[in-house]
């Protein structure tokens, strides 16, 4: 964020640990950021948040470092669905060739929960009749407010979802999710991942994961010491 608008990053590194190289890759307009990035018939694709109220647009690079926008892609849902509002937060995966998207939308009563979608080359995309897949939580719940930012892996013969949640307070903090099939999706309950330090005391979000060769999952993250008010209006 440079103060007047959102663009997205490339930054490399060896280890996961250290990063260098960070230069700015994607602008567009107010906003082109929280993105999703997959190697796809050897390209790269990456769709990431545009405009407002909030879609997905997609630009593809052979090297990362010089992208090519293709625009548009993915947009909000048609009047009375869960995404009629805003579509943003994508995460995607691919399985037996086939994209699957998870994203955050939002409706009318600006109500943020979860859905997926699912296309063979990465532009045309087929909302399941599924979604929302995550829905809000209970009185008192850390996502009561609202759900986002899913980070999908499979592992054990299951699928696996880290989201952002959001409590009455704008807290943010990562629960847990279990799929068999990746559309049927259960909460795992009293499962919360919460900052223990003081720069993370209020914000833990944006996951970001990676499985280990030894069947561990390495989690990239974001974190915050200040908690404020949601946008109503993505």
């Amino acid at each position: 964020y440079d103060g007047s608008a959102w663009h997205t990053g490339v930054a490399v590194s060896d280890d996961g640990v250290q990063w260098r190289e960070r230069r700015k890759v994607l602008s567009d307009g107010a906003i082109a950021a929280n993105g999703a990035t997959i190697v796809f018939h050897g390209e790269i694709l990456h769709w990431y948040e545009t405009g407002s109220p909030l879609r997905l647009s997609l630009a593809k690079s052979s090297d990362g470092n010089t992208w090519t926008k293709l625009g548009e892609v993915f947009p909000a849902g048609q009047r009375g669905s869960f995404d009629e509002r805003a579509a943003a937060d994508p995460y995607v995966i691919e399985r037996q060739g086939t994209l699957y998207m998870f994203y955050l939308g939002q409706d009318r009563a600006w109500r943020q929960r979860l859905g997926i979608a699912r296309s063979n080359d990465g532009v045309h995309w087929e909302k399941l009749r599924a979604n929302p897949v995550l829905d809000l939580g209970g009185p008192g719940a850390f996502d009561e407010r609202g759900l986002g930012e899913p980070a999908v892996w499979t592992s054990g013969g299951a699928y696996w979802m880290l989201y952002t949640g959001r409590d009455a307070s704008e807290h943010r903090r990562m629960g847990l999710a279990q799929s068999r099939d990746g559309v049927a999706w259960s909460k795992v309950p009293n499962f919360v991942i919460e900052g223990g330090s003081a720069w993370d005391s209020k914000v833990i979000c944006d996951p970001e994961v990676e499985l280990q060769a030894d069947g561990t999952v390495r989690v990239w993250f974001g974190g915050g010491d200040r908690s404020e008010e949601h946008t109503s209006e993505l």
